[in-house]
């Protein structure tokens, strides 16, 4: 995760599931949720009236976090904090969940807003409405130094017959078992803060995440490395995630309001200097939109 931002070791330790989780198990979650829409109201208004908006975020660095001074911080956060303002609503509340319940705490409407750079794909289009993405991420493997099997892509994993891991309800899952890894055979772990313990260990061989938080969580480790980014590839198709905000079905005119401002930050380059301090680099710059990913 960026930088291991402030020491932030601690709110990595409580980094739950990552931006995508997959079609069942906790994609069942997501299900359950489609039945707790409310009607909308005027979401926009109703935010500026009260003058607070409630984030919903998963305590992962660098996405949304409370820091060891207790901060709330990170890209989505910071983010947040620059549009609401601009939308006419003062106040940000950070409301910390497990990832797997953001979705279904979104649309019970314990937050109004999901900003933990979740994911946009699919299954979760038919359950939420994404703003277009603020960043788009590459995968990457966190390997022992010098990298002895020379692991590189889920396809190295499976000629190597190398020990794999993942975490809780990572896309990487998925992306491992397209390359033909058996799901039996995936160590799965909480965080990438377990992972490198158990790459630096030998209890695995390697453990796929985001390029952005396996290059950040192995910076201070002498026994480990990060390996380059690569698109894994599914059904033949090389993929490419986005991460972005989420928003209850019915919050049409928030959401839009919300993109026109995301919109004016990427063309100014605003955007990337307050994603920068978390380690996202002009390669995670996307002109990707929520629509694309969707599909």
């Amino acid at each position: 995760m960026a930088a291991l931002i402030a020491g932030s070791g601690a709110a990595m330790v409580r980094a739950t599931a990552r931006r995508t989780f997959l079609a069942g198990g906790v994609g069942a979650a997501l299900a359950a949720a489609g039945c707790s829409r409310v009607p909308d109201g005027d979401a926009l208004g109703r935010l500026r009236s009260q003058g607070t908006v409630r984030l919903g975020i998963a305590g992962e660095v660098p996405y949304g976090y409370v820091d060891e001074d207790g901060r709330f911080t990170g890209e989505a956060p910071e983010l947040a904090k620059v549009i609401f303002k601009r939308l006419g609503i003062d106040r940000v509340q950070p409301v910390a969940t497990d990832f797997s319940s953001l979705v279904p705490g979104l649309n019970s409407q314990q937050f109004d807003v999901v900003s933990a750079g979740m994911y946009i794909n699919k299954e979760r289009c038919a359950q939420v409405l994404f703003a277009d993405p603020e960043y788009q991420m590459l995968d990457a493997f966190i390997v022992r130094k010098g990298n002895p099997k020379g692991l590189h892509t889920y396809q190295d994993v499976v000629r190597t017959r190398a020990r794999f891991a993942t975490g809780t309800g990572y896309a990487e899952i998925q992306y491992a078992v397209a390359a033909g890894i058996p799901e039996k055979d995936i160590v799965i772990l909480q965080d990438q803060v377990a992972g490198l313990n158990a790459v630096e260990s030998g209890r695995v061989d390697v453990f796929a995440g985001t390029a952005l938080t396996t290059r950040a969580v192995v910076r201070k480790s002498s026994r480990t490395e990060a390996t380059a980014p690569f698109a894994a590839v599914v059904d033949g198709k090389k993929k490419v995630d986005g991460g972005g905000f989420a928003f209850r079905p019915t919050d049409t005119t928030l959401r839009d309001a919300f993109n026109t401002e995301l919109h004016k930050m990427r063309a100014s380059g605003e955007l990337f200097r307050i994603l920068r301090p978390f380690g996202f680099t002009e390669a995670e710059m996307t002109t990707l939109t929520a629509k694309e990913l969707c599909r």
